[in-house]
């Protein structure tokens, strides 16, 4: 036990009841368990890319034409990526904050969405409906930034592998939303916005005191059991592919979906917890075996115990430094430090290389946003059945997560053992997209299948390498914001190529074919244009688009070339090491010399 005494105490050994915890409180608390709450939390984060399913029940309640509900879907773009409140708020509140504030608006505005769509409240304008659908996908960039930016502050020699995880749960999360969806309202797709209303809300308030910032020594094996996230995850994702294709062949009753899908696809999801469970025993059980020595602990008046080093206080440097760089901050925008090292928010805002991402991101995701805001327009405006909408959008969704896990592994592989810039796996990515949008353009037999495997890919596979080299050249100082306005792009991209391209070409091809036909629009009602035309030429514009972001891609290669030869990670890998050793070493040295301060501060790593 810990006596205390004047706000210290002495601890006989590492076995006190303050310092040991419960090997159910070392998972709960611990780092791979928070991991775990955040790919949860990613696993029902994927609502906006389900826009396919539910739009036309938008366009045909609401007597919208297609330039309408693409403005819609922009906001919807425009919510889920302008993430900048999100990021600022990270900044000053803890998480849990953040993540409360993506519940309250994920909540209300889909939940609106849905009285509008079913009648239950008056037709609303259409700036309402902009509204309402730009706070629920607005949600989830408060659900990204609550999640994701602690496990990469929690892992940072292993980000690819992290925002490749969980970037891919947001991919998969279509699917995994899908069956459940199928499972509990059939084919009623208004109520499946009523289903994104109130389930990520559900899961976001289940974690939100779990997943925060933990400091501790790092494991040398953190990437092995990354690896077996990954294989189960890979399990999940093969197991829905199948289950698609057969659902695409026979077609499934709801009691046929609830027999086969829910309860397996929530064993997969939850699967990981065995692995979370296993690692944490091992780290609970190397303090155990911790050898015996009396340690000074400090306590605060809330009795909690924090880690420090034993080492002279810098706290009068750090806070001059800190008044200098506030005094100075509009001086050194056009003064960034070296890449790699710690940004301010407008020092990247007005980089070059920022700018060169910028301008990659919108051609290329701003493309693929496209096609997936308008699969069942395409689906339907094309030939193909009814039902075969939900087959796209679930193929979008689990490549979309291979997209993302495969370039998030692959490219941390590359970049550790080949050196190979995180940058021109992008280039080559945004190379590969246009084949996808030429086959929409082509509409050869079967196109759309293709196409949706492909741009679903690509358009997993361009978000971890976005946001890993951002990263990586900006620093993590200030990640929650750099990682936001990186994603303000995207919508930048879906209004230029969705709204403008693809909406308008749309309508003018529709009002041709009523022309032909000898009628006019009536008031009220959608606007239905049928055939390969109505997105030929939008498609060949968009193969264009993203033919020049790869050009501009490989600028930032050849900017970065020098930088990614070196080790970008090694201001990362001092302290590398196992639990068992560092808090060895740790007692090792406070046996040879006493701290400045002549206290050892020492706690568990979940504080």
């Amino acid at each position: 036990m810990v006596e205390a005494s004047g706000g210290y105490g002495v601890s006989h050994g590492w076995r006190s009841t303050d310092q040991l915890r419960s090997l159910g409180s070392q998972v709960l608390f611990g780092r791979w368990f928070m991991f775990l709450a955040s790919t949860l939390v990613m696993s029902v984060a994927g609502a906006t890319y389900m826009f396919g399913l539910y739009s036309s029940d938008i366009k045909n309640s609401l007597g919208y034409d297609q330039t309408t509900l693409n403005l819609i879907s922009f906001f919807k773009d425009l919510g889920a990526n302008v993430g900048v409140v999100s990021g600022l708020l990270n900044e000053v509140m803890p998480p849990s904050v953040v993540l409360s504030v993506g519940v309250v608006m994920n909540f209300f505005g889909y939940f609106m969405i849905w009285l509008a769509v079913t009648s239950r409240i008056p037709k609303p304008q259409v700036w309402h409906m902009c509204l309402y659908i730009c706070i629920g996908a607005n949600s989830q960039t408060f659900a990204n930034t609550g999640a994701l930016v602690p496990s990469v502050n929690n892992f940072p020699e292993n980000r690819g592998s992290v925002l490749g995880l969980l970037k891919g749960f947001v991919g998969l999360s279509g699917a995994i939303i899908t069956q459940l969806y199928h499972a509990l309202y059939g084919d009623n797709t208004k109520a499946l916005i009523l289903l994104i209303a109130w389930l990520p809300a559900a899961v976001n308030f289940v974690f939100l005191r779990i997943i925060r910032i933990i400091k501790m020594p790092r494991q040398p094996n953190e990437i092995r059991v990354f690896y077996n996230l990954l294989y189960v995850s890979l399990g999940l994702a093969g197991f829905l592919m199948v289950l698609i294709i057969i659902q695409n062949k026979l077609k499934f009753t709801r009691v046929q979906y609830v027999g086969t899908s829910p309860i397996i696809v929530l064993l997969l999801v939850f699967l990981p917890l065995a692995i979370v469970i296993r690692e944490e025993y091992r780290i609970w059980k190397a303090k155990t075996t911790l050898p015996l020595q009396d340690v000074v602990i400090p306590h605060n008046n809330q009795g909690s115990v924090q880690l420090v080093d034993a080492q002279p206080s810098n706290e009068g440097v750090s806070q001059e430094a800190s008044q200098e760089e506030g005094s100075s901050w509009c001086k050194n925008i056009f003064n960034p430090p070296e890449r790699g090292e710690d940004y301010t928010i407008l020092q990247a805002l007005f980089s070059v290389d920022m700018l060169i991402l910028f301008i990659a991101t919108i051609c290329g995701v701003g493309g693929t946003l496209t096609l997936i805001d308008n699969l069942g327009q395409i689906g339907k405006s094309m030939g193909y059945p009814t039902h075969s909408t939900t087959t796209f959008i679930s193929l979008v969704s689990i490549w979309n997560y291979l997209g993302r896990v495969a370039s998030g592994f692959a490219s941390e592989v590359f970049l550790t053992k080949y050196k190979f810039p995180r940058p021109l796996m992008l280039t080559l990515v945004l190379l590969f997209a246009c084949v996808g949008h030429i086959l929409i353009a082509l509409a050869v037999p079967n196109s759309l299948y293709f196409a949706s495997v492909i741009i679903g890919f690509c358009f997993g596979a361009q978000w971890p390498l976005i946001f890993a080299i951002i990263s990586e050249i900006f620093g993590l100082k200030y990640y929650a914001t750099l990682y936001n306005l990186g994603g303000l792009a995207s919508p930048v991209g879906a209004y230029i190529l969705n709204v403008l391209v693809a909406g308008r070409l749309y309508d003018k091809e529709a009002l041709k074919q009523l022309e032909a036909k000898g009628l006019e629009r009536e008031d009220g009602k959608d606007l239905t244009c049928d055939g390969v035309q109505c997105y030929r030429m939008a498609f060949f514009i968009i193969s264009a688009a993203a033919l020049f972001g790869s050009m501009v891609s490989f600028f930032l290669v050849i900017r970065t070339r020098k930088f990614y030869q070196g080790d970008i990670y090694k201001k990362f890998k001092v302290g590398t090491t196992s639990p068992t050793t560092a808090d060895n070493d740790h007692q090792s040295d406070m046996a040879k010399k006493k701290p400045a301060n002549g206290v050892l501060n020492s706690s568990s790593s979940s504080t």
